[in-house]
């Protein structure tokens, strides 16, 4: 059941900037495989370097964007299920303002955002409103001072779901009409682009799908870290500890710590750990990136960072047996390194494995780690395991011959690591909440390391704004 609820942790986009200064109209189309770019700034700022946020260029990608599914730009397609609403309970642990957002998709594909009065707002647009418009209709759920909760409640069904909050300022959404689709699209703060309208705001969300099989929420930072949250799910009619689900998610003022110990990663090894972190301009850190999201903008970023470990890892099962354990029913399945064409062979895969780059690493969707539409079974079983030993340096280990078989002690032993994981672990207050694609992959029995909470009977989902540690 809850597969269906999953929501997409990771989409390959392809950055193709095409600067466009408003309100020059743009007239190409938005499609979900490209990316556009818009700038609203005032002035150029010469100056722009990796880690200042220069607030003032929208960039389209299916990373901030949000489609709605209806091909009308006229007709408002009501929720006619017979939905109970979603209660939610916002604590703010922060001094200052906090503003909550709620964006989503109803059943029908409408986009909707929530307003303060609980009521549903469907932003659309005209077919001809080809560059984002700002959104002006008041969206924004003022939360009460330090230490009060805040109860809202979401009308009905929605999925690929948002709950934003923004810190001491307002977040931006705007809209425009996807010619690819033939429908209106929400343009969202993008986290990855350090000019975009909301770069200089302090803000994080929690993402969550309810429907009629349940509730699905989740804290991730397989894209970056930003505003600490936590999550506490109350299963409705449960008393007590029982039916209570908890991800802490990061610990209270933990971005500084981040960015103090990628910094010194960088002093040690010369990559660039350091300009994962956005700051302003009085060196506030406001957000850190995964590497996958850095490299996205910065190509030649990481190049080198698994080169020589790689090597290390093809030379060794040339002579020895790798063996995956699926976790299935098709077991343990033997994997080795062919010397006559360099690539490694998987017992039943439908596929073959080539050594993998630092941006098939960080993505885990790419080159080898590629899972098409005809993959069998095996080979979507393998993927995961081999792109989670190489985030994690363990296929040199002692039993790193066996994925996955080590405890979590074991990862992150080697220097070519991904150091931004291992970080982000560090500072979790449980334990809890991806940093890579695949950091489900445990041995089996092995602890939950997701940042979700579900139930077919929900009751109430508490959000801690500025961390529940």
């Amino acid at each position: 059941m809850w597969g269906s609820l999953m929501p997409t942790l990771f989409i390959a986009t392809q950055l193709i900037r095409t600067s466009l200064a408003l309100p020059t109209p743009y007239h190409g189309d938005v499609q979900s495989t490209r990316s556009e770019t818009y700038d609203i700034r005032a002035a150029s700022n010469p100056d722009l370097t990796a880690t200042l946020v220069t607030p003032g260029e929208i960039i389209l990608t299916d990373k901030n964007t949000l489609k709605s599914t209806t091909s009308t730009n006229t007709t408002i397609l009501k929720n006619t299920q017979n939905s109970s609403s979603l209660s939610l309970a916002l604590i703010n642990n922060l001094e200052g303002k906090v503003n909550a957002y709620v964006t989503g998709l109803t059943p029908t594909g409408q986009l909707v955002m929530l307003q303060p009065d609980g009521t549903f707002f469907y932003p659309t647009c005209s077919s001809g409103q080809t560059t984002p418009l700002l959104i002006t209709t008041n969206t924004a759920i003022p939360l009460g001072a330090k230490g009060s909760t805040t109860n809202i409640n979401i009308p009905g069904y929605i999925s690929a779901g948002r709950v934003w909050f923004a810190a001491d300022d307002i977040l931006k959404f705007y809209i425009v009409w996807n010619v690819g689709t033939n429908s209106p699209t929400l343009v969202l703060p993008s986290a990855a682009n350090p000019s975009d309208a909301s770069a200089g705001v302090d803000w994080g969300f929690v993402e969550l799908t309810y429907t009629k099989d349940g509730l699905f929420a989740n804290i991730s930072y397989v894209d970056f870290v930003g505003l600490v949250l936590g999550i506490r799910l109350e299963e409705s009619g449960q008393a007590g500890a029982n039916g209570v689900q908890v991800a802490q998610g990061l610990k209270s003022n933990s971005l500084k710590s981040i960015c103090d110990a990628l910094g010194k990663q960088t002093g040690a090894d010369g990559f660039e750990w350091g300009k994962l972190c956005l700051t302003d301009s009085k060196g506030t850190v406001l957000r850190v990136l995964s590497p996958s999201q850095y490299i996205s903008s910065h190509e030649t970023a990481f190049a080198k960072l698994w080169t020589g470990y790689v090597d290390k890892v093809w030379k060794q099962y040339q002579s020895q047996v790798l063996t995956i354990d699926t976790q299935s029913g098709a077991g343990k399945i033997s994997c080795q390194v062919s010397e006559s064409d360099n690539l490694f062979h998987c017992d039943g895969s439908s596929s073959t494995y080539a050594r993998p780059s630092t941006t098939d690493i960080f993505g885990c969707n790419d080159g080898p780690f590629v899972v098409s539409a005809s993959a069998n079974d095996i080979h979507k079983a393998v993927v995961p395991r081999l792109c989670a030993a190489f985030h994690r340096s363990t296929f040199l280990s002692n039993g790193g011959n066996v994925q996955p078989s080590l405890p979590a002690t074991s990862y992150y032993g080697e220097a070519a690591t991904n150091w931004y994981s291992k970080t982000v672990h560090q500072f979790e207050g449980d334990g809890r909440g991806y940093a890579f694609a695949y950091d489900d992959v445990n041995p089996s029995g092995g602890e939950d390391a997701s940042g979700s909470v579900t139930s077919g009977n929900p009751g109430v989902l508490r959000v801690f704004v500025g961390g529940m540690v």
